[in-house]
């Protein structure tokens, strides 16, 4: 006897957003591995009223059913600032989760992909939940261990069922992680060593953020970052209010020496931000901060910080793109964390995520740390209207 019919219908409710943000527990219970993202972060990036990402952008989220038991989840993002910075017509598919069977992911990318072609997109890409400025790409390896602070997870099904459905690589990203090992010291080393001149002349210093100037310093940090960053491949700049929204987001877990401006004759030319990886301290919580789940992580952001952390933002003015300065600063930098990391206790460092175009960056992690992740964004042409 086959299956019962696959039913996706459109998320518009609250409860029927409480349902989609459910559908993850069903598909990762037997994955030791997947740590629940905290419920309430997730409804405040779904609701288009409160994540600033939809000012402009539209989306439209699904969930798919059979005989009445969620089964799986997507969404479609249209983003206008990509649309016209890069003009490659390509909208977006995110939220991606089904079980293992092809009928439901057929089901949920079909009507993604009828979205996306009704709204004049010429392709799909992604997934991206929901920009590329957050958990963006398909796990296709390293699946042994726990993602770091929002970096995505997956189940090693999900690339093929995409390929059955006609998607194809776009991009794969790289997760680089530097243990408080041999290899992380030598480059430590290196670093001093090469740059010890330029050190000395004053000419190439250093600075951590300032904790009495938060705001200001981060989005010194975020313009350094749109500039740096505005010629790489789907980049899309943070705009004002996303830089607000992501300054509040961060000011309760960022320590003033995880965020490190390199300076060239006295000006921030480029940066860096550590932030200790919080998925340590919420996988147990299983999403819930309430009631006893919010004592729990402020305890343990005081008493138990985490071993781990992730290199999340870095960049150097466009300046220097592809200069020997360039890699001084960012190579000095990446040290810095390294040695500040060291020092409060870190084990581990993950460089995230790296495109496998941006040569120089892979490199330098290469020469820090060992590849330990890889993400792939999938894209399909979809059929002119």
């Amino acid at each position: 006897m086959s299956a019962a019919p696959v039913l996706v219908s459109p998320v518009v409710t609250s409860r029927e957003f409480g349902r989609f943000i459910d559908v993850p527990y069903r598909i990762y219970r037997e994955d030791p591995h997947w740590v629940a993202p905290l419920r309430m972060e997730m409804r405040k990036l779904l609701d288009v009223k409160k994540n600033p990402f939809f000012e402009h952008a539209e989306g439209a989220f699904w969930i798919a059913t059979r005989e009445g038991v969620p089964v799986g989840r997507i969404s479609a993002q249209v983003n206008r600032l990509h649309l016209d910075l890069h003009k490659d017509g390509a909208g977006n598919f995110g939220c991606l989760e089904a079980i293992d069977d092809p009928e439901v992911f057929h089901a949920l990318l079909a009507q993604t992909e009828s979205w996306l072609a009704a709204k004049g997109m010429k392709k799909a890409l992604g997934p991206y939940t929901v920009s590329v400025n957050d958990e963006i790409g398909v796990l296709v390896d390293g699946f042994d261990s726990p993602p770091n602070l929002q970096m995505a997870h997956s189940p090693r099904y999900y690339g093929p069922r995409l390929e059955e459905q006609g998607y194809a690589k776009a991009m794969d990203l790289y997760a680089f992680t530097a243990t408080d090992g041999p290899k992380a010291r030598t480059f430590i080393d290196r670093v001093d060593r090469t740059l010890g001149k330029l050190k000395s002349e004053g000419r190439l210093t250093t600075r951590c953020l300032d904790p009495k100037r938060f705001k200001q310093d981060m989005r010194l940090a975020l313009d350094i970052y749109n500039d740096a960053w505005r010629d790489n491949w789907g980049f899309v700049p943070v705009t004002e209010a996303e830089a607000e929204q992501l300054i509040e987001s961060l000011s309760m877990i960022l320590k003033p020496e995880g965020v490190v401006f390199g300076m060239l004759d006295g000006k921030e030319e480029a940066f860096v931000v550590g932030v200790g990886n919080l998925n340590e301290m919420i996988a147990d919580l299983k999403g819930k901060l309430f009631p006893f789940g919010l004592v729990k992580l402020l305890w343990r952001l005081k008493m138990r910080p985490p071993k781990s952390a992730r290199i999340m933002l870095a960049g150097v003015k466009s300046d220097y793109r592809n200069s020997p300065l360039s890699a001084a600063l960012i190579s000095l930098l990446v040290g810095e964390v390294l040695k500040s990391g060291r020092k409060h206790g870190i084990q581990s460092v993950e460089m995230s995520w790296v495109l496998e175009n941006n040569l120089p960056s892979l490199a330098l992690c290469r020469s820090a740390g060992e590849l330990t992740k890889t993400y792939r964004l999938y894209e399909k042409a979809l059929p002119s209207a």
